[in-house]
Formats: C-alpha cells, structure tokens, sequence
C-alpha cells in the first residue's frame, strides 16, 4: 500500500474482491474526525471512530462476518457489517456514512482501511468477502 493516510499522501487501496482502486485517509481536521474516501471522482465520507468501533464489534461478535455491501438506497443483508453500519444498535446509533445520498458501500471501502491498519483480517474473493476482527 502506497501513502501515509493523510489528506497529502493518501492510502492506495483496493476493494475486497481486488477490482478497484481507491484513495483513502483520516482527515483528523474535520469535526468529528473522518476516513474519507476517493474513489474516482466521488468522495465518500465516513465517522473516523467506525476505526475503534468495527475491531471491537467484530471481537465481540468472535468469528467471521459477511460483508454486504450495498448502496445507501438499497437494504443491507442482515447480520453483515454494512447492516451493522446503518443499525441504530452500533455505537452512532445510525449511518456511519456522512454524506447523503453515498453513506452506502461502507463494507467495501472502510474494511481494507482496517486492513491495511493491521486491525481485521479481509478475506480477497470474488464474492461474498467477509472480515473478522485479528
């Protein structure tokens, strides 16, 4: 992974499944603190302490867990961790996601974030990827 994670010097990531690229860093300016995303011209924006939260969830949660990316208007697959995302039972109460209309695909850009931190492990298959706390 190419960069330092700052607005400066993003991460170079790929998605789970390897097909694409994307830019990632934690923007500590912003209030609250946020990972925000790049991918192609599109900037999606996410709560910063989802970095804490999701590790810790998934400990508690002790084994795998699906992915289940989906868009903000389409529903997440229960018991995946972009339904955990949304839920009003995660510690935000709510979306993880700040920007309207993109608070979607959670699952499928913050996990190798995670992954490149060292905090879960992040399974690289074509499909139906899953991630577990390490």
């Amino acid at each position: 992974m190419i960069g330092t994670g700052t607005p400066d010097d993003p991460w170079t990531l790929r998605t789970p499944p390897g097909t694409s690229e994307y830019l990632a860093y934690r923007d500590a300016t912003a209030d609250p603190p946020e990972v925000v995303c790049l991918v192609g011209s599109t900037k999606l924006r996410y709560l910063a302490r989802c970095l804490d939260d999701v590790p810790e969830m998934l400990r508690q949660h002790g084994d795998w867990m699906e992915l289940g990316s989906a868009d903000e208007s389409k529903p997440a697959k229960d018991g995946s961790l972009e339904a955990w995302a949304r839920s009003q039972g995660n510690p935000v109460g709510g979306w993880y996601g700040l920007r309207a209309g993109y608070r979607g695909r959670f699952a499928m850009f913050v996990p190798p974030v995670l992954e490149h931190l060292g905090l879960v492990e992040l399974e690289h298959r074509p499909r139906n990827n899953r991630v577990r706390a390490r």
